[in-house]
This record gives C-alpha cells, sequence and structure tokens, in this order.
C-alpha cells in the first residue's frame, strides 16, 4: 500500500471505531403496510442522539428492528459493527434499554427487580444503585403491582443507570414521571456521555433532547427527513425579530425571507414579523442605514423545526414547508 492509502485505511478504520450504531435505509414492513419506509442514521461514541416524532412515526418500531425483536424487511443495521438480528445476543451484552412502558413482576418488590435486570445483565448491584434508588425516591420494599406508572419508570432506569454498558438506548423513557424526576433523569443521562458511553434516545418532550442531544434525527411517516445539529438545522426555520429604527421603517413584507410582517400599533417605526434565519445578513443591511434604536431577536427552537415539519398545508410534504 502506498502511504496516501495507508493512512485512509487508518483514517477509515478510526472512524469506523467510532461509530455505535448504524442504520442504512432500513425498512420494515407489515404485510402491505410500510411502517419504516426509509431509515438512515448513526450515533457515535460519546454521543446523545435525539430521534424525535410523533406517535406513529416509526420510532418504536426502529428501536425493536435495532433490538433484535423485529426483523426488517430492508436496508441494514448494525450495533458495534454486528448485524442487529443475527447477534442480537452478543450485541445485548453491551447495551441497556429502557422502553416507554415498563412491565414488571407483579409479586416481587421493585429492589428484587432492579437486582433481577442487573444479574441478567451480569451486572452486580452496588453503592450507586443505592444512591440511584434514593434519588429517584423509590420504595425498593414494595410489590411492583402497587407501583404507578412513574415507579415502575424509575425501576427500569435505577436499572439502566446501574449498568455499565456501552450504549443506551431510551425509548420515552421519562414517560409518567414528574419534572423533578425527568431533570435527575437528564442529569444521569449526561454524565453517561462525559463518560464515553453512546446514547440513543427517543422523546417527544423537545426540551429535553435540546437540552441533552448532540445530533437529532426527525421521523416523519416511516422517514428520516432531517438530521444534524440543533445549530445546523436552525437555519431551516425562523427568527422572530422585533425592531424599531429612528428613520421612517418601510414595509419589509416583500423582502425576501420575511414573513408576517407587522407595524406596532403604539411605538412609531417599530414592527414585528419573523426572518428565515439564513437571511438575516441581508436584512440587516437594508435596517442599517435607517438607524436601529433597537433590536430583538429570538432564536429558533427545537419546537418551531419539529412544528416546520409536521404543519398540514396544501404543500404537503414538510421539508418543502417554510
Amino acid at each position: 500500500l502506498s502511504p496516501s492509502s495507508a493512512a485512509s485505511d487508518v483514517y477509515k478504520r478510526q472512524v469506523m471505531s467510532k461509530t455505535v450504531l448504524s442504520i442504512n435505509h432500513l425498512q420494515k414492513k407489515f404485510g402491505k403496510f410500510e411502517a419504516l419506509k426509509d431509515i438512515t442514521f448513526n450515533v457515535n461514541k460519546g454521543e446523545v442522539f435525539g430521534f424525535i416524532g410523533p406517535n406513529g412515526a416509526g420510532k418504536s418500531t426502529t428501536i425493536r428492528t435495532l433490538l433484535g425483536i423485529l426483523r426488517s424487511s430492508g436496508g441494514s443495521a448494525t450495533i458495534f459493527g454486528k448485524d442487529v438480528w443475527q447477534d442480537s445476543v452478543s450485541i445485548h451484552e453491551r447495551l441497556a434499554y429502557v422502553p416507554g412502558d415498563v412491565y414488571l413482576w407483579p409479586n416481587l418488590t421493585g429492589g428484587e427487580i432492579i437486582d433481577l435486570f442487573l444479574k441478567l445483565n451480569h451486572q452486580k448491584h452496588t453503592g450507586h444503585t443505592d444512591e440511584l434508588i434514593k434519588e429517584f425516591e423509590l420504595d425498593p420494599s414494595k410489590k411492583a403491582r402497587t407501583y404507578s406508572k412513574g415507579n415502575r419508570q424509575k425501576v427500569a432506569l435505577i436499572a439502566a443507570f446501574s449498568t455499565d454498558a456501552d450504549l443506551y438506548i431510551f425509548d420515552e423513557p421519562t414517560s409518567g414521571l414528574d419534572p423533578l424526576n425527568e431533570e435527575i433523569f437528564q442529569k444521569h443521562v449526561l454524565a453517561l456521555k462525559n463518560n464515553g458511553k453512546s446514547i440513543l434516545l427517543s422523546s417527544h418532550i423537545l426540551s429535553e433532547v435540546e437540552r441533552m442531544c448532540d445530533r437529532i434525527g426527525i421521523i416523519r411517516e416511516g422517514r428520516i427527513i432531517e438530521t444534524g445539529t440543533l445549530t445546523e438545522m436552525r437555519h431551516l426555520t425562523r427568527t422572530l425579530v422585533t425592531v424599531q429604527t429612528r428613520k421612517p421603517l418601510p414595509d419589509l413584507s416583500t423582502s425576501e425571507g420575511v414573513h408576517s410582517f407587522k407595524n406596532s400599533d403604539n411605538v412609531a417605526n417599530k414592527a414585528s414579523f419573523s426572518m428565515d434565519s439564513d437571511k438575516m445578513a441581508q436584512l440587516m443591511l437594508t435596517l442599517a442605514p435607517l438607524e436601529i434604536i433597537g433590536l430583538q431577536s429570538t432564536p429558533p427552537t427545537l419546537e418551531d423545526l419539529f412544528l416546520r415539519y409536521y404543519q398540514k398545508d396544501e404543500q404537503g410534504d414538510g421539508q418543502n414547508e417554510a
């Protein structure tokens, strides 16, 4: 091999070693119904990947396929470089999973179930487990049949956070938890990330995803329609702008990238509007000669971006909506 070719091979191995989970054009059919049409994304070592979409979009079907519960109809999916269907047993030895609705053995106590989960994963109950039980305020002496949905989630989360895994898959894990316990969950996910663990987080709580995730994948009707960091994706949505100028402010409604322009009823030369984020520089060139007195811009949130894709209008495909 030439030096350049050898260097290229080393680089490829380094990149591949950083990819913990890889999905390429994954498909899943139930009879004639296509639950998954085209799912492609990667989860890298030491990152939190947010997987968002409404109920029925295909999030749980994707995760069940990754877990080897369902067999794909097309495409491929690997975890740790192994096929998720053929090598599911060896993959599960390095994986922790929490579903959105946990079913437990009704006659076992919460503590017994946590220990059972740990034993099944070849792990032990440690001081860290006791700290988690205290932090989540779970009574481990009660029978599982007496637990609320939130307490059932706590049992699974405590077991998962007590497990030393390489990949953690959370499918709507905070469903049923109060805001305080959601905060505790987020703290421990970020601790896993800081320890170099990889996390796939499926969630409908957009603030949760926005706070924790390095990259985001948006699924719609069985397709991944956008992936990237929130910073990369913000250019696809709008910034809310309020501006006041010393000189007369013209009607900007016909300017490129300006939407919903409205003059203030009470203050002269003041208006509010939404602006395509990638047109902001052009807008500033227009406003600067007017002697800006005040300018407030509110950056788009993940919720803005998410809603953009799920608006139902005559344009149809969310990728073309603005």
